[in-house]
């Protein structure tokens, strides 16, 4: 009702020198009203012509009263209980009224405000509804329907606002011949965006629209919008439109929501043309229902919870080297020739290479084995011989290079055995694998295998007498480039002389730029089409921001072959950023937990998602689900920026107005983009009424 008193000027304005008789009687009989110019009386008792002769002298005295405003001669009888029956000037009523005046026994001001404005009110409708006759007594009384919207304060829910608004209304309200056309409209400096339109009807309109029946009761309507970072300060209205079966509202014609009122004819005409004015009149006969719109679930961070896929990289690499010294069968002696073979002289130059690597520490070995054909107690003794035997040729082959040797002895070599079959063309190989799988002990395995007379006679021939050895064994760890020294050449540029693992390694532990890893990785994948690569670099994207290149380079290494419980849950995530939820639940079910509680949370579940999330995330979503507490101990170890901003809305929605001014001056020092964000966070509107200022 705060347009009463400026309806009751256009009224007064409108009727020039019109007076206003029994005013009490005559608004309850709705439309008898007694309006001219010469201030005499006009069809009396017929409504139908008071209005009609009402709105005439209105249009023939506009321009004749503005005059006398400006002199300020107009005056109004106010015949209220408030001012009694004096005559006093509209603007000197007003003035009296702002300040209280004891005018007739009437000392307080806000008895007296109160009064005066609402026989203003009641005048302004009564006279302006009469001619939207199906609509006019709905407007009279909607001070008996009571509208609630659900959130009460709007929450950004997946890339939309969504709220649900309640109309309740009592029996014998709705006009049973009208149809109201609802549009939902969210109101935001610089514009407006209008939702989905709904259309109501009484029980005898023969429409099929939704019938609001005569009885009372409920109606609610669901309204939603995609998300538009203005809505952050909004107002969350209604536009209302109504159509009766006869007068001016034959056609839909939009409403005053907040007063009842109809458009002027310049109104109108501004509404008919379009643009921005009437845009304005929209916004001014809209019914506000929610004020701003919470955006804390945009600050999910989805990033927090991508997985990179691990690396093969070893700071120190195992290098093994082999060379064997060749024996007949059941001798332990060593030949010349068996010594002086290409195998023992690139053995012995590996060693001498490796000792001017200062990376290199070696370790040698000389182990003795026997054929597994035969006795196995003596084919133990010959390979323990065989390994002192080898060992004293060995220190006599690397006697110049200083270094010294271990030796042991492993009996009959049934691993070898294993592994020169399995790599050979022996025809039935699978059997005698069977064979040494299915039996443990030596004695069994050779009878078995000796059982096949002609696999027995290909297999002393071609394997057998290379078992008959005693091996050299080089173990060398080659501890690998520092961090430091990796760190320099991927800064100067020379990342062709890292190996995949390094670069893969680097890029997840050890540089800290965001910049720095993505410049990496992209370098990795490329060169090495590597799925780990393109995984990684996703991550990377996505910490950046840069969430359609995370879900591309996702998508690149799940082309390359990488199905494992990261890719999915990471292309889950990825999905979420991007505003596909959808398309993220098609990867739910191969996504890790946490994976699966973020899908939640951007679906509004807060409740189950809080329990399952840690940190920052968990933070948001205890918040949305009240539980503030919860949410300060999630980030209680958390001295980011986002951690101080989240720490100032807990403390505002708390009342804890210090708090939150200290935590939000914490974190606006550590980023001061936070500072334009602060100034249209709904959740920080406690702090800013009380007085703070940015």
């Amino acid at each position: 009702m705060f347009q009463g008193r400026r309806q009751t000027v256009e009224i007064f304005r409108k009727a020039a020198d019109a007076e206003i008789r029994h005013t009490h009687q005559r608004i309850r009989r709705y439309g008898d009203h007694t309006v001219d110019q010469r201030g005499k009386q006009i069809g009396q008792g017929n409504p139908r012509k008071d209005h009609r002769h009402f709105r005439r002298a209105g249009e023939k005295s506009q321009s004749h009263y503005q005059q006398r405003t400006d002199k300020g001669a107009q005056e109004c009888r106010c015949r209220c209980p408030a001012l009694g029956r004096r005559r006093h000037s509209a603007q000197n009523c007003h003035r009296q009224a702002r300040a209280g005046i004891d005018t007739d026994h009437i000392g307080r001001r806000q008895r007296i405000m109160k009064n005066c404005l609402k026989l203003f009110a009641v005048v302004a409708i009564a006279a302006i509804m009469t001619g939207c006759n199906c609509f006019s007594k709905m407007a009279k009384n909607q001070d008996q329907v009571n509208i609630t919207c659900t959130p009460e304060v709007l929450a950004l829910n997946n890339g939309k606002v969504e709220a649900d608004i309640t109309v309740t209304f009592p029996a014998k309200y709705y006009n049973q011949k009208a149809v109201l056309k609802v549009t939902p409209v969210m109101i935001f400096e610089g514009g407006m965006v209008e939702g989905a339109t709904k259309y109501y009807q009484g029980g005898k309109v023969k429409d099929n629209y939704i019938v609001v029946p005569a009885t009372g009761g409920k109606v609610t309507q669901h309204v939603e919008f995609p998300y538009d970072a203005r809505m952050a300060q909004s107002e969350l209205a209604l536009l209302v439109e109504v159509k009766c079966p006869s007068g001016p509202c034959k056609v839909f014609t939009l409403v005053n929501a907040n007063t009842g009122a109809l458009p002027t004819k310049a109104e109108a005409a501004t509404l008919a043309a379009g643009g921005k004015q009437a845009e304005a009149i929209k916004k001014a006969f809209a019914l506000p229902v929610a004020k701003g719109v919470n955006t804390l679930q945009s600050e999910l961070v989805y990033s927090d919870v991508m997985s990179n896929t691990a690396n093969n990289y070893k700071n120190v690499t195992t290098v093994v080297t082999k060379a064997d010294i060749m024996y007949a069968i059941n001798s332990s002696t060593v030949s010349s020739k068996a010594t002086s073979t290409d195998e023992i002289k690139a053995f012995k130059e590996n060693v001498v290479a490796q000792q001017s690597n200062d990376r290199a520490t070696q370790k040698l070995y000389v182990h003795g084995y026997a054929s597994p054909d035969g006795p196995e107690k003596f084919n133990d003794n010959l390979s323990s011989a065989r390994s002192k035997s080898g060992h004293k040729a060995a220190e006599k082959i690397l006697k110049d290079t200083g270094m010294s040797l271990d030796q042991a002895s492993y009996g009959e070599d049934w691993e070898g055995f294993k592994e020169l079959v399995a790599a050979s063309d022996i025809e039935d190989k699978d059997i005698i694998l069977q064979v040494l799988s299915r039996y443990d002990s030596s004695t069994q395995r050779e009878a078995e295998i000796k059982n096949m007379s002609a696999v027995f006679t290909e297999l002393k021939k071609e394997i057998l007498p290379k078992l008959r050895r005693a091996q050299l064994v080089n173990s060398t760890d080659i501890k690998g480039k520092t961090d430091a020294e990796m760190a320099a050449l991927i800064n100067s540029g020379r990342l062709d002389e890292l190996t995949n693992e390094e670069l893969l390694y680097m890029a997840e532990s050890v540089l800290e730029d965001g910049k720095a890893k993505v410049t990496v990785l992209e370098y990795t994948a490329k060169k090495f089409n590597d799925a780990r690569a393109y995984n990684n670099l996703g991550v990377a994207y996505a910490k950046l921001g840069e969430a359609q290149k995370a879900l591309t380079s996702f998508e690149k290494a799940a082309q390359l072959g990488l199905n494992n419980n990261e890719i999915n849950s990471n292309l889950a995530l990825a999905n979420l950023a991007n505003g596909n939820v959808s398309k993220a639940q098609q990867y739910a079910a191969a996504a890790d937990a946490k994976t699966k509680a973020m899908i939640s949370a951007a679906q509004g579940n807060y409740s189950s998602a809080a329990s399952t999330l840690s940190g920052y995330n968990a933070a948001i979503a205890k918040v949305m689900n009240n539980d503030l507490t919860s949410a300060k101990s999630a980030i209680a170890a958390d001295k980011s920026a986002k951690a101080d901003y989240l720490r100032a809305v807990i403390a505002s929605k708390e009342g804890d107005l210090n708090t939150a001014k200290a935590e939000l001056q914490n974190a606006i020092s550590k980023d001061a983009s936070l500072a334009a964000k602060a100034a249209k966070d709904v959740n920080l509107k406690n702090l800013f009424a009380s007085g703070f200022k940015l």
